[in-house]
This record gives structure tokens, sequence and C-alpha cells, in this order.
């Protein structure tokens, strides 16, 4: 009876983990997704994106109800309590960040077809391969229960940080020059910023992963790069 009940929990436990690799790949595309759209001017694709997000939200909510339930049934304890735990945070995590491609999506379909020229986009996308080279190794980092890999993208947070701030500073001198830029430019503002959340989120998610590997949050403080430039663009998103 006990290894019949060990073997369940196992099966819990790796149910959760394939629901929570499952949802990421789901983020990962959404994220390609959202800035493929925004550099080939697709309002199609941005509309399926913001249609897609329904099914991370809806497998967030399974993989709560699933913890829910393996904690009620099972009463975990240490290591096997953090996994769940775990599979908890990185679902919030990911579903945030599938919400920050839906809202870049968003102002893809708001750019109605006017679209600015290519230059202006290229920082947006080199931020968006960024990000999506830390969920890829992140999300690895978990299946693989990899703390150094884990930390490595969580010491890589802060090149991401300063890579927002350049585009920031080379969006404002396309206004300057043009003032014909200033609509594409302000939404391509937000468009990195979200990118940039999409950074903080992965952080997160490295930080989850150190703690159920090691049983204790990471005791330096975060890394970060200087944002102030986009204090303007955060409260407005609030």
């Amino acid at each position: 009876m006990t290894e019949h009940t060990a073997k369940a929990f196992d099966s819990d436990l790796q149910e959760l983990a394939r629901m929570v690799a499952e949802m990421g790949g789901l983020a990962e595309k959404q994220i390609a997704d959202a800035v493929s759209a925004l550099a080939k001017r697709d309002s199609a694709l941005a509309q399926r994106v913001t249609q897609a997000d329904v099914h991370i939200d809806t497998l967030q909510r399974e993989i709560e109800e699933k913890a829910v339930l393996t904690i009620a049934r099972r009463q975990p304890m240490a290591v096997d309590l953090r996994d769940i735990v775990g599979a908890l945070r990185i679902s919030n995590d990911l579903e945030r960040i599938g919400d920050l491609a839906k809202n870049i999506a968003k102002r893809v379909i708001a750019l109605n077809s006017e679209f600015p020229p290519p230059k202006l986009i290229r920082g947006v996308e080199h931020m968006a391969d960024l990000v999506l080279g830390q969920m890829k190794a992140v999300l690895d980092a978990y299946a693989r229960r990899d703390d150094s890999k884990a930390m490595a993208v969580w010491r890589g947070d802060e090149e991401i940080d300063a890579m927002c701030t350049s585009v920031f500073r080379e969006l404002l001198t396309y206004m300057m020059e043009d003032p014909r830029n200033i609509t594409f430019c302000i939404h391509l503002m937000f468009c990195a910023k979200n990118i940039e959340r999409m950074g903080d989120h992965a952080t997160n998610i490295a930080e989850t992963v150190h703690y159920v590997i090691e049983g204790r949050p990471i005791a330096d403080q975060r890394p970060k790069g200087d944002t102030t430039a986009f204090a303007a663009l955060r409260a407005g998103e609030r």
C-alpha cells in the first residue's frame, strides 16, 4: 500500500512538472508570435496571440487545482512540498508572461496596419531574443533541476534591463528627429517595457528553481540595470 501511494505521489509530481513544461512552451510561443506580429505588421497573427492567451490561463488554473489536490491527498513535506510550491509559483509567472505577450499583440492591432520603419523595431526584436533565450534556459533548468543554469539566468537579467534603456534612448532620438514617429515609438516603448517585465518573470522563475533545489531563497540582492528612464511608462501601466 505504501509503495502504491508513493508511486501515485510520484505520478502527481511528474504530472505537475509536465503541465508547467507545457505552459512554458505556450508562453514562449506567445512571445515569439507577438514580436513576429509586430515585426511583420501582421494584425491577424496578433489577433491569434490575444485569443491564445486563454489556453495559458486555463492551464494555470489546472495546475493550481492539481497542486491543491496533491497537497490535500499526500500531505507532502520537505523537497516534495517545495516541488509543488515551485510549480505554483512558476505557473503564476508564466501566466503573467502570457499577459505581457498579449499586451504587445494588442498594440499591433491598435496600430491598425500603420507601422514604423523596420529599423525602429530592431531593438525590440533584440530584447525579445534575449528574453526568449532566458526563458528556454530557465525552463530547462527547472526540468533538469540545474541550479547553476538557473543562477546564470538570474544574473542575466541586468543585460535585458540595459538593453531596455538603450532601446528607450534610441526611440526617443527617433521621436525628436521626426514628430511623425512619436505615435509609433510610444507603442514600441510600451512593447519594450513589456519585454523587460518578461525578463523579470524569467528571473522570478530562476529564483523559484533555486528554492526548489536548495530549499532556501537566493541570499544575494537581485542584479538590476538602470531602468529609471522607464519610470513614466511603469506608472502608465498601473
